[in-house]
């Protein structure tokens, strides 16, 4: 059985990998560098005719994710940054200083045309790869007229082809990434189960948790910018447009379902951790985590699916086994731990069903699609972008602007790796390489530029040794070019999420092709690739570290504050719908998106202060239990939300108490973090905690009943009773509130220290 379910899981891995964007994207750049290659070399050209292919690939190398139009608009201003650098750096070769200047010009502009997002920062940084190769003059054939029209039209032939597949499949990037969004939810839940194992080391699961949720908050607001930004898909009433947007629609709500399911685990271990009930849960969650990746795999692939299971089946053991356990062991004494259990049980069901419903619109018509996102204004759901206009540009150059420190140490470790380059007595055989990989390896932050330089070094290590084994024991042609092929399109498939293994097969693919174009030269390439890597590496880390280095720390407060005022806002959105009060149902996506969105980006800054040197790690402690509260804070805000769309009403409870109380402990924080006075302005800060004592007198009665042996054996998976609705309400408050005042306290410590530093 164990080897059954390891080569199922392969399976799954491999169709994930194959049905995904990232392999589609690498297909597409090695056809349009290999077909036009083959040709040449069928007829002796490639030699002559490198820069063709070679100007196919830097332009593919640009083309990300994105709206249509956005990406055919990067890839013509590729086209021409390429054939303005590949002129000037040609130009300037011959020269002993006109590349230094160059190199100024080039890579603080360059560099600073990122403000404009990450799509303009791929392209200037090719940009500075094209000019870096050129400059160098090692392929240039000696006619600068020839080489030039050559490069421009392999850079041209990429957008032929980006043009040709896009018409083709317009619908075909969308689906893939909406596609991911299930798989990585599907992994979300398989962290999610894992705390209901006998043993879970939960500190380690909820980390697992944060990680996981930054991930998918990019590849959220990558697809929305994808998925509400083409005409075809918002404007068109197509089937396809309408099962796109409902599917990413539904990922989303779903994503809020699963985060609902925060619950104390810690207690609930210790209460059923002698019972079979908890790892009956987590088999489910495992269960259920594989159908949402079946799900995942046909979106990407845009093909039809059933489920795997009968999951509904495998629900009903885990509720008998509950009901089961239940008229053993329920007594006066644990009727909140039951309770709690009964409410787990009833978002696993609520996540159940919405799983059913998706299978259904797969296996259905899409008639369910027809009323979708009515009263939704788009485009306040995708990510903003910086308009192309010169202030924003002269706003950014200042020493406090990232970009712009960034563009001084590129433009510094370029001109030094350049300089080393051209000292002779190094006899150093492909300058070029230096500049690419310093490139490559450097980032705005240092944490980015480290973590990047030590996976470019394995990445390049490795795949030099292996390259340099294949061509020392291995001299079929044939071989080798399947060999070649495979490695090209690995490279292109796994350059966003597998750098160094990206970085390995490019190793691979760059020297079986140098040996191609001048055989008999492994050894030489070999060397080189090696000291010209570890050479860049050095300088990038160099001038990193000593040269304006960002450390994240500097962003802790700023991401602090805009995560507390997210989650004052989401808190008071929700808890004015559960008082049934008028609330816009985008007002409140727009606060759930921001909440999330803000609690991913201090969890990703949090991470990335990890790889910072440890003198720059200031506050690490309070940021971890700052990140840990935001994140239970989000949690159990989206925990209360699902008690809105009932249309019951809870008057036993006071709702408006407790939102002036909790809102009074989350606004005292944020007051802190603005170093005002953290009581200033707080109207709720004085009064008492509600005491709900219409809910103690229920809970009261139930017990008095459970001690008179009054056990009703209602198995009813969808019916929940009042008095369970209303404690577990009662008892989400209550940890919002504590966990808000406790954020608070840390903050407190926060202050207190700082104003000591002075």
């Amino acid at each position: 059985m164990p080897r059954s379910v390891k080569t199922v899981n392969y399976t799954s891995e491999l169709k994930k990998f194959v049905t995904s964007q990232y392999i589609y994207s690498g297909v597409r750049i090695t056809f349009a560098i290999v077909l036009p290659g083959i040709i040449l070399a069928y007829f002796g050209l490639l030699k002559d005719y490198f820069l063709f292919p070679l100007g196919t690939s830097f332009v593919g190398l640009t083309d990300m994710a994105g709206p249509f139009i956005r990406r055919r608009n990067a890839l013509i201003l590729a086209i021409f940054s390429f054939v303005l650098v590949a002129a000037a750096g040609s130009l300037a070769a011959p020269y002993t200083v006109t590349p230094y200047i160059l190199i100024i010009l080039f890579g603080i502009f360059f560099c600073m045309i990122g403000v404009y997002g990450q799509r303009l920062a791929a392209v200037g940084g090719l940009t500075l790869v094209v000019f870096s190769i050129f400059v160098d003059a090692y392929l240039s054939s000696g006619s600068l007229v020839k080489d030039l029209l050559i490069f421009a039209a392999g850079c041209v032939w990429f957008l032929i082809v980006f043009l040709i597949v896009s018409k083709i499949q317009p619908y075909k990037l969308a689906g893939q990434m909406i596609g991911e969004n299930y798989l990585q939810l599907s992994e979300y839940l398989q962290i999610k189960g894992r705390f209901y194992q006998p043993g879970a080391q939960l500190d380690t699961l909820y980390q697992e948790v944060i990680a996981k949720q930054v991930i998918i908050k990019n590849l959220q607001e990558e697809t929305r910018e994808v998925v509400f930004k083409t005409r075809t898909i918002v404007n068109e009433s197509t089937t396809t447009s309408r099962l796109l947007m409902l599917m990413f629609l539904n990922s989303i709500d779903f994503y809020e379902k699963l985060i609902t399911s925060d619950q104390d685990y810690q207690k609930i271990q210790e209460q059923f951790a002698e019972n079979s009930i908890l790892a009956k849960i987590h088999d489910f969650l495992i269960l259920l985590s594989d159908e949402i990746s079946n799900i995942g795999i046909a979106m990407q692939s845009g093909t039809k699916t059933v489920p795997l299971r009968d999951f509904t089946h495998e629900l009903d053991l885990v509720y008998d086994e509950y009901f089961e356990l239940r008229n053993r062991r329920l007594t006066p004494d644990n009727l909140e731990y039951f309770m709690s259990m009964r409410l787990i049980l009833s978002r696993i069901n609520d996540v159940t069903q919405d799983v059913k419903t998706i299978y259904k619109v797969f296996s259905q018509d899409l008639s369910n699609a027809k009323s979708l996102s009515i009263g939704l204004d788009l485009d306040k759901f995708v990510p903003k972008q910086e308009k192309l206009n010169l202030r924003v540009l002269r706003m950014n150059l200042s020493l406090k602007s990232s970009h712009f420190r960034h563009a001084i140490r590129m433009t510094l470790a370029l001109l030094t790796g350049y300089g080393i380059s051209q000292i002779g007595v190094l006899n150093i055989g492909h300058s070029y390489w230096i500049l690419i990989t310093i490139i490559a390896i450097m980032r705005p932050a240092y944490s980015t530029t480290k973590h990047r330089n030590l996976l470019r070094l394995y990445g390049t290590a490795a795949g030099a040794i292996v390259g340099y084994l294949l061509l020392t024991f291995v001299d079929h042609h044939t071989i080798l070019l399947t060999i070649l092929f495979a490695a090209m399109i690995l490279c292109f498939s796994l350059l966003q999420k597998q750098y160094a293994w990206a970085v390995f097969f490019m190793t691979l693919y760059i020297l079986i092709t140098f040996n191609f174009l001048n055989p008999g030269n492994v050894n030489l390439i070999f060397k080189d690739r090696i000291v010209d890597t570890v050479l860049a590496g050095v300088i990038a880390f160099l001038i990193s570290y000593f040269v304006l280095p960002v450390w994240e720390h500097t962003q802790n407060v700023s991401l602090m504050e805009k995560t507390a005022a997210a989650n004052i806002h989401y808190f008071e959105t929700v808890m004015d719908k559960l008082e049934h009060k008028p609330v816009q149902e985008e007002y409140y996506r727009m606060r759930r998106k921001d909440s999330i969105i803000h609690l991913a980006n201090l969890s990703d800054n949090f991470q990335k202060m990890l790889s910072d040197p440890k003198n720059q790690r200031k506050k690490m402690e309070t940021v971890h239990q700052f990140v840990n509260t935001s994140h239970l804070i989000t949690a159990y805000t989206a925990s209360l939300h699902q008690y809105t769309t009932s249309g019951n009403h809870f008057s036993e409870i006071d709702l408006n108490a407790w939102k002036q109380k909790i809102t009074a402990e989350m606004q005292c924080t944020m007051n802190l973090l603005q170093n005002h006075d953290p009581n200033a302005d707080i109207p709720g800060i004085q009064i008492p905690l509600p005491e709900d004592n219409l809910v103690d007198e229920l809970m009261l009665n139930r017990k008095k009943e459970l001690t008179e042996k009054e056990i009703y054996d209602v198995r009813d998976p969808n019916k929940i009773t009042r008095l369970t609705e209303l404690n577990n309400i009662r008892e989400i408050l209550e940890l919002v509130y504590d966990v808000a005042h406790e954020q608070r306290k840390v903050i407190e410590h926060y202050r207190e220290i700082r104003n000591a530093m002075g």
